[in-house]
């Protein structure tokens, strides 16, 4: 593996390991008010469009970060809508 891809690749799991500590908050105080549906739909959009544009380019680093921040980002969804 070459260095640009291990810099991609390290960027991708920070950005991606982000979502966590919303994600779990979320999931164990059941508050989900101050999480903005429009933003939360606007961003998963822009996030699969990454993935298209990553898979595209086969590039693995892009390909894993907007995969697993649109499962994240579905999760979040679904707890917005189960707490509503």
């Amino acid at each position: 593996m070459d260095f640009l891809t291990i810099l991609g690749l390290a960027a991708a799991t920070i950005t991606t390991i982000s979502f966590l500590p919303q994600m779990f908050k979320m999931w164990q105080t059941k508050s989900v008010k101050d999480v903005s549906l429009v933003t939360l739909i606007t961003f998963m959009t822009g996030v699969f469009l990454w993935l298209i544009y990553g898979i595209y380019l086969q590039s693995l680093p892009i390909i894993l970060a907007n995969g697993v921040t649109l499962v994240f980002n579905f999760i979040i969804l679904w707890l917005k809508i189960k707490y509503r």
